[in-house]
Parts: structure tokens; sequence; C-alpha cells
């Protein structure tokens, strides 16, 4: 008969590593999980390094049962999620918990009720999950696309562990859906007649980025998304600092011609960020980068003896057009010129099949009709939960 449930809060280095391995432990045996970069993880989850940290506090806690380290769950408040409006998800009294793995189901059970009692604690009477840790990170529990590995900076778990969390009192909030699409073959003749058509507007200017500008780059681009998805549900503004993190954690990926900002008579008004699926290249590194790790993955980042890096897939995390733009036929031309772009790149420059779009609000229309419009086919579905405390 397994023993009593205990729990220790992940406070010292040593803690969080041990914190951070509980998901190898829990999650080899699973042919489409992809290790995690360990320091990425840890440097996720560590203030001060974080700059989260800046507008909300956590706790870290380990599960464990005859000797042994059996799960883990974040417990976490963002403190700019609470100045969100109530149709966009946010409001007063919102805590959340996430980065959850489990051995079996009394674990499960055993680490939500904890990290809501910590939430009580601190004064929450509402919790959205799985957030890990935040919107921005790996938001929501995989319910649908468990048969293949997750792309670059997108989460994988067990199937199983919906029916833990429901079993618990949680009911559906949002599905954050992704689109996988072949392109290797042309768009419809109706987009490529869109695309056509703003080509020959000379108002209409879609550059590639240039990485010897890369800190005025990324803030332009952040810049656009944090005025594109400011109405969005769940969304929290990027501070400075954590675009200032964000852009020194994607330059190694970044290649000026998969990222595009489009201009309207010289003014930026929206963008498209693509990365190779570095997943694909790190998934024999078993989390580590040293001692070979950090040359194998550089090695292949730079494309090898060839100097032209190959992915099977790219993702499309971000893409945004500015709100006094959203909803008029310019902005779906924007769209559609800047995906088609960045189609063609990726096939010619570096042998990409497919591409993952997302994730993508289930009911924000106009990209749903995109991803429609382009022939793309929903692949995966995350779902946010939510429940009263």
């Amino acid at each position: 008969m397994a023993g009593e449930i205990s729990f220790i809060e992940a406070k010292t280095k040593a803690e969080k590593k041990r914190f951070v391995e509980v998901a190898f432990q829990l999650n080899r045996a699973d042919p489409a999980w992809v290790p995690p970069l360990r320091d990425e993880v840890m440097g996720l989850i560590t203030p001060g390094k974080n700059p989260w940290f800046g507008h909300g506090h956590a706790a870290f806690f380990i599960a464990r049962r005859d000797g042994r380290d059996v799960g883990r769950i974040s417990a976490q408040i963002d403190h700019l999620w609470a100045t969100m409006p109530a149709e966009q998800g946010g409001g007063p009294g919102i805590g959340n918990w996430g980065m959850f793995e489990a051995e079996d189901a009394a674990v499960g059970a055993a680490l939500i009720a904890h990290a809501e009692a910590w939430l009580r604690g601190e004064g929450m009477t509402r919790s959205l999950g799985p957030i890990s840790i935040s919107i921005w990170d790996e938001p929501g529990l995989l319910v649908f696309g468990h048969d293949h590995a997750p792309t670059v900076m997108m989460g994988h778990n067990k199937a199983i562990y919906q029916s833990w969390i429901e079993a618990a009192g949680y009911t559906k909030i949002k599905d954050l859906n992704t689109y996988d699409l072949n392109i290797e073959k042309p768009f419809p003749p109706l987009i490529q007649r869109i695309v056509a058509s703003g080509e020959r507007n000379p108002r209409i200017t879609v550059r590639s980025v240039d990485k010897t500008k890369f800190a005025e780059e990324a803030a332009l681009i952040l810049s656009l998304l944090n005025d594109a998805w400011s109405g969005n549900w769940g969304f929290v503004p990027l501070t400075d600092d954590e675009i200032a993190y964000a852009g020194k954690k994607l330059k190694p990926i970044v290649f000026n011609e998969l990222i595009r900002i489009a201009e309207v008579e010289g003014e930026p008004v929206a963008f498209m960020m693509t990365l190779p699926n570095i997943n694909e290249m790190q998934m024999d590194l078993d989390g580590r980068l040293f001692p070979f790790g950090f040359i194998k993955l550089l090695w292949r980042l730079n494309g090898g003896f060839s100097g032209k890096p190959r992915v099977h897939t790219v993702r499309v995390p971000l893409m945004g057009v500015k709100r006094a733009l959203q909803a008029t036929r310019l902005a779906s031309q924007l769209a559609f010129i800047m995906i088609e772009y960045i189609r063609a790149t990726s096939v010619a420059n570096f042998g990409a099949t497919r591409a993952e779009i997302g994730w993508v609000l289930e009911d924000n229309q106009g990209m749903v009709s995109i991803a429609d419009a382009i022939e793309s086919k929903l692949n995966r579905i995350y779902r946010i939960y939510e429940k009263p405390l």
C-alpha cells in the first residue's frame, strides 16, 4: 500500500533542481515528450533571472511518498493579471497553478489541493490553471494531440491528467488551438490573388527583421504585440524587462527571413514571428547543454557543414496587427502576405515541409478564419480550467 503523501516547498537551488527533475522522471517513457533544457526551466522559476517575478510571486511544491519525489506543482499570483478586465479573464482574487506532474491520481489530487490551499492563504478566491508559469510561457493542459511531439515553446503532458483535473472540480474556461499546415504546396488561388494585390499596393511594405539591430527590432515587435493582443482574453502586457528577457532567449533561434514586419506608408503595423522547431534538434540532449549538448545544438542551429539550418517544422508563435486596423480587409491582406513570404522562405531556405500556427484562442474568429483559408488543420488543443476557491 502506498504511503502518505507529503510536500516540500522548493526554495533552495538544490530543491529547485529536484523540482525540475520530476518532469524527467515521470515523462521519459513518453515518446512524444521533448526533454526541456534544464537551465531554461531553472531560469523560469528563479527570481532574479525571470523578470516575471517583478510583478508576480510563486511557490513550487514537490510531492513525496515512500521516500521518493512523485509529483510537482507551482502556485502563483500575477499581479498584472488582477488589473485585466473581467471579460478578458482578469480581476482581483485570481491565482494560478501550473507545471503539474503527478505519478498517479492520488498524487495529482493532493498536489492540486495543496496549490489551492496556498492560493487561499494568499487571499485568492478563484483558481485558473494550468498556467506554467505565465500566459506567455506554457499555458493550458494538452487535451488533444498527444500522439505527436510538441513544437518549440509548447507543452506536452499525459492524457490522463485531464480526468484528474476535472475530478478536482475544474471546468473549462478557454481552449487554445494550434494548427498544422503543409507548406510545400502553394496556398489556394484566392489567397494568391490577395497576396498579389497587396504586392501591387505601393502603400504596403513587408520586410525581414535585421538581426544586427536585434534589440531595436525585438522592442518594435513586442510593442506591436502588446497593442495587437491587448483586447484578447488572457492578455497580460509584457514589461520592458520581460521584452528584453524574451529577446535574449530567442536571439539564438531567430533568423531574419523568418520574421516579417509589415508597414503601411512607412509605419509598422503588423508582424509575424516564425521559429525553427528546435525541439527536433534537442530531442537527444536529455535537457543538458553541458558538456556536449551546447556544441551539438549550436552545430545544428548553424547548419553543420552546410551552414544552412534544416528543420522539418517551423512554428508561428506570434503574429498580430495593430488594433486600429483589426477587422479590416487590409489587416487580413497583410497577414496573408506575411504568411506567404515566410511559407516560401521556410521551404526554400530551411527545407521545412510543415508549419504549426498557434496557439490561437478558440473564439478568435479572425485568426481561425485565416487558418481555415490557408487550409490548415487543427492538431492540438490546450485547455485552461477555472474553479472558485
